[in-house]
């Protein structure tokens, strides 16, 4: 008999893992409490929530991670149970302690398991002693030649915050010292630990479940190995190439982490699988993960309605889990440029459509029409595909990503098709050094056709300039050289910046024909789609249109383009040496005694910026005097914004300086998709 049956839940977080969980509740008749920040005012979360109340202020710290403020709004709205997703709160003991103490019943694991799991330090002693293979630690004290590589990681936290690889013992104390203020300034906890750094190691975990009648269930494996900046990209279930021993050792390791911390509900044992096929505990995350679709893909269970039913104190349905079936693969959608440091980006979403068919799952916190801010994390969306085989999953997510439609800021769309038919992946050749190793390549300029893409964008325009509102698609067999004058469009590519210059014609019977492009038959235009026969071959081109930007989707590739005057104006351009924001954001910092009159040398950082979560580094582009400066700590800035100037030297060689770099920014906000 249920002790605490919940009618009505909140959830404690925002964006795409409150809109799953308020999923489930719909289908079992629970009804939905969304909190939201003023930033969040019209997110998705809050538009599907049956009540939502109020965080006021914008910031996490301010907000999401208030969990007196979080407790007082699930008592307003009349809730009787708290989820808290993953990130913010989720694995904070004093706010389970919190929603307990106010009567409400806390849908995770009891307070005592989120407190011993909390450290790693504490988590690692926890489990040698519960038999569950571990990295010897290192002292990095006594460490020597034949201790390296080392891995410094902080004792608290994830989001790969604290962390540093060190291959060179005399770089280890400045390391140290760097991860620890990291650490301290991320988490509220300076405590550093060194193990040794496993090249090629596979990242695998293990999904439990667990009740309060000492049932506790090993749903499979996942492998999260391709990871950037030790956060996870793409992630499937099963974790391919283990042998069966393998798997079950590491499932009887699981199954003995949970039981030494008396768990209850959904978690996971993280484990680190060395190349020889070792494996080595990392820890273990006391909440759901981000990537948990895959395994209900392949087990057949929510994981979400399996954490309700335990919160109300009921038990497993069985001894043992469900039975797998087939293979899932996920892919994380990131508002990012790869290409940039993988730079966060910003923005309104025009267009977020994602193929639906058997076997594909979208679960996102946005629509077509949303805005993607600075202060929370850049994930759009998860796409995850299960089929029977492994090739056949992967097949069917990256066609799914390839068919979307995603207009608006820069994804990472292009690097999860590449990454998911990338020889080494499709041999399933995984390790969390994939992107170290593929990135440039996965990012470099692809075999697209960017410049029929700009001829149909300029046809389209054409025809959208001519025609009346609501007009039928022109058709015709092909285009005609008559005797009018050429007319041109510019555009832009976007984010290369490649320049594209189109000559079309547009005769008295207002149908505009390209200009001087042998092989090339219009078969229809429209403002919105645009049909080309290219050398016998048949494509469409749809459009789609954002201000002054175009977005046009051909089979297997997208394109975004800027409209550019005929003529450039002189008064648009920059002077040399000019220091932009890369992105809207706030000034943290800058360089020490920076100040104009002083000199700086090429690659030197000046200024930090911190957006959604990420700290970015702005160089100095040449060696000179710096002859401007527009940026103040605390200031916010939008995009293009002028920072500062700095005047090259005149006998200096010229030099071309990196895009700023990215890291992980050291605030106190953990990570929401770790």
């Amino acid at each position: 008999m249920r002790r605490d049956v919940i009618h009505s839940l909140l959830v404690a977080n925002r964006g795409e893992i409150a809109c799953r969980i308020f999923r489930t509740c719909r289908d079992l008749g629970i009804t939905t409490v969304a909190v939201y920040s003023d930033a969040d005012a019209g997110a998705l979360h809050v538009r599907e929530a049956d009540l939502a109340v109020r965080l006021p202020g914008a910031a996490p710290a301010d907000t999401y991670l208030r969990g007196d403020l979080v407790v007082a709004a699930a008592l307003a709205a009349g809730a009787d149970a708290v989820h808290p997703g993953y990130g913010f709160l989720s694995e904070n003991a004093a706010f389970a302690a919190a929603v307990q103490d106010a009567g409400l019943t806390w849908v995770g694991p009891p307070v005592k398991a989120i407190e011993l799991m909390a450290s790693k330090t504490r988590a690692k002693e926890l489990m040698g002693g519960a038999g569950v293979p571990l990295l010897a630690p290192v002292d990095p004290a006594t460490a020597g030649e034949d201790d390296l590589p080392l891995l410094l990681k902080a004792a608290s936290g994830g989001g790969g915050r604290g962390m540093r690889i060190v291959r060179e013992l005399g770089a280890l104390p400045g390391e140290l010292l760097a991860a620890a203020a990291e650490a301290a300034s991320a988490f509220g906890d300076g405590e550093v630990f060194a193990e040794p750094y496993v090249e090629r190691g596979r990242h695998v975990e293990v999904q439990v479940m667990a009740d309060a009648y000492d049932t506790v269930w090993a749903l499979g494996t996942r492998d999260c190995s391709l990871q950037r900046r030790h956060q996870k990209v793409i992630e499937e279930a099963p974790a391919p190439g283990l042998d069966e021993g393998l798997r079950a050792r590491l499932h009887d390791a699981a199954v003995a982490a949970a039981r030494a911390v008396g768990y209850r509900g959904a978690g996971t044992v993280e484990f680190l699988v060395s190349a020889e096929g070792r494996p080595y505990f990392l820890e273990m995350n006391t909440r759901l993960q981000v990537e948990h679709p895959v395994t209900e893909a392949v087990f057949g269970v929510d994981l979400v309605a399996l954490q309700l039913w335990v919160a109300e104190g009921e038990p497993l349905s069985a001894p043992v889990p469900p039975s797998p079936s087939g293979h899932a693969v996920e892919a994380r959608l990131y508002a990012e440029d790869p290409a940039r440091d993988w730079q966060p980006q910003t923005g309104a979403l025009l267009t977020l459509e994602v193929p639906d068919a058997p076997g594909l799952r979208l679960d996102t916190g946005y629509t077509g029409g949303d805005t993607i801010g600075v202060h929370y994390d850049p994930m759009l969306a998860k796409v995850i595909a299960h089929a029977p085989t492994r090739t056949e999953a992967v097949r069917l997510l990256a066609g799914a990503l390839e068919r979307a439609r995603i207009h608006g800021p820069v994804t990472n769309r292009e690097l999860l098709v590449r990454s998911l038919r990338h020889p080494d992946f499709a041999a399933a050749r995984l390790d969390t050094g994939f992107y170290d190793r593929h990135l440039a390549d996965l990012t470099a300029p692809g075999a697209g056709d960017p410049a029929t893409a700009a001829l149909a964008a300029a046809l389209a325009e054409a025809v959208r300039a001519t025609a009346s509102p609501g007009p039928a698609p022109i058709r015709f067999g092909a285009w005609r050289n008559l005797p009018s004058q050429p007319q041109v469009k510019r555009f832009r590519s976007e984010p290369d910046g490649t320049e594209h210059e189109i000559a079309y014609r547009t005769p008295r019977t207002g149908t505009p024909e390209p200009y001087d492009a042998p092989g090339v038959r219009v078969l229809a235009a429209a403002p919105d789609r645009v049909t080309l026969e290219l050398d016998g071959v048949t494509r469409h081109f749809d459009l789609a249109r954002d201000r002054h930007r175009l977005h046009v989707d051909t089979a297997g590739a997208s394109y975004t383009f800027t409209t550019l005057p005929r003529f450039t104006d002189p008064a648009t351009q920059t002077d040399p040496g000019s220091l932009l924001a890369p992105m809207p954001g706030t000034v943290v910092r800058l360089a020490e005694g920076l100040a104009p009159g002083v000199r700086v040398e090429a690659g030197q950082p000046l200024i930090w910026l911190e957006a959604m979560k990420m700290e970015h580094r702005i160089l100095a582009p040449a060696s000179g005097t710096l002859t401007a400066l527009h940026a103040a700590p605390g200031r916010q800035v939008e995009v293009g914004a002028l920072l500062a100037v700095v005047q090259e030297d005149p006998d200096a060689t010229p030099v071309t300086a990196p895009a700023p770099a990215s890291v992980p920014a050291p605030a106190s906000v953990p990570e929401e998709n770790a």
